[in-house]
C-alpha cells in the first residue's frame, strides 16, 4: 500500500499483453476512495518493481523467479507464431513445432514461454526485445512464437498468426511480495478471484456495515407462526393422511378408486 494511512493508494503493475481494465472497473467501484495507479512494464521491471516496492502487486506472466514473490495463476494463453501473410504458414489453421522445423525461429531476450526444446532453426543473434522480432519477422528474417495476446499487440497488417498446438502455453498471474500482502492487495486478490462485496473471504466490514444477528425469539415476524415453515413439503404432494381417514395404500394418487 502506498500513500499516507489517511490517503491510501494502489500502484498495479502488468506486463504487455495483460488487459487490466476489467477488474481497474471493479477495484473503483469497491474502493472510490483508494486511486489504483496503473504501470506498464516489461516482464523483468515489473519483478523489479514488485521487489523494490515500486508497486503493491502486480499482473505478470509465469513463472515467477523466486520465493520472495506470492503469485496466483488467473488464466493461461495459447502460443502462436507470428508470420509474413505470403508465409506457407499462413494458408493452414494451426501447425505443430515439427511443422517449423525448417524457419529460422526468432528468441527474444524478453521471451516468457518455457521451452524444453526450441522449435526451428536459430537466429545468429537473439533479439533484445519482442518488439523487435516482430520488426524482423515482417522484414522476412524469421518467425516468432508468442502469447496470443502479445501477437494481437503488436498487429501489422503485413503478418498474421496462428495458434502452435504443441507449444508451451503462457500463464498470467498476480504477483505481490510476500512480506507485504496488506489489506488493499487482499482486496485485489478478491477481486481477480471474482470474490462478492460481502464474501466470508474478503476483508471485514466496518460495524456499521454489518447486518445484525436476531436473537432466536425473535426471529419469526408477529402473527407468523414459526413451525412446519423448514423442510416442509408440499402439503398436496406427499402428505399422509388426515386424521381418522381410512389408509388408501395401494391407490393411484390424485385418482378416485374404481368400483
Amino acid at each position: 500500500m502506498t500513500g499516507s494511512e489517511d490517503s491510501p493508494s494502489f500502484r498495479l503493475a502488468y506486463v504487455p499483453g495483460v488487459t487490466p481494465s476489467k477488474w481497474v472497473r471493479i477495484w473503483n467501484e469497491r474502493l472510490p476512495d483508494v486511486p489504483l495507479t496503473l504501470l506498464a512494464m516489461s516482464v523483468g521491471e515489473s519483478f523489479d518493481a514488485l521487489r523494490g516496492g515500486d508497486a503493491d502487486a502486480g499482473l505478470v506472466r509465469l513463472p515467477v523467479d523466486g520465493t520472495d514473490l506470492s503469485a496466483i495463476p488467473l488464466y493461461t494463453e495459447t502460443s502462436v507464431v507470428v508470420v509474413p501473410k505470403d508465409h506457407v504458414v499462413a494458408a493452414v489453421d494451426e501447425v505443430s513445432a515439427e511443422d517449423l522445423a525448417d524457419d529460422i525461429v526468432l528468441h527474444p531476450l524478453d521471451d516468457t514461454l518455457d521451452w524444453e526444446r526450441l522449435p526451428g532453426r536459430p537466429a545468429i543473434e537473439r533479439p533484445a526485445t519482442t518488439a523487435d522480432a516482430v520488426d524482423l519477422v515482417a522484414a522476412g528474417v524469421g518467425l516468432l512464437v508468442v502469447p496470443q495476446s502479445i501477437a494481437r499487440l503488436h498487429h501489422r497488417k503485413d503478418l498474421t498468426y496462428r495458434p502452435v498446438t504443441d507449444a508451451p502455453e503462457s500463464r498470467v498471474a498476480l504477483s505481490w511480495p510476500e512480506e507485504r500482502t496488506t489489506d488493499l492487495v487482499e482486496d485485489f486478490i478478491g477481486i481477480v478471484r471474482g470474490r462478492t462485496v460481502n464474501s466470508s473471504r474478503g476483508r471485514t466490514q466496518p460495524a456499521a456495515e454489518q447486518k445484525p444477528v436476531r436473537s432466536p425469539d425473535k426471529a419469526t415476524p408477529r402473527g407468523k407462526p414459526a413451525t412446519g415453515r423448514t423442510g416442509a413439503k408440499n402439503p398436496r404432494r406427499g402428505a399422509g393422511p388426515a386424521k381418522g381417514a381410512k389408509s388408501t395404500k395401494g391407490a393411484k394418487r390424485g385418482k378416485p378408486r374404481g368400483r
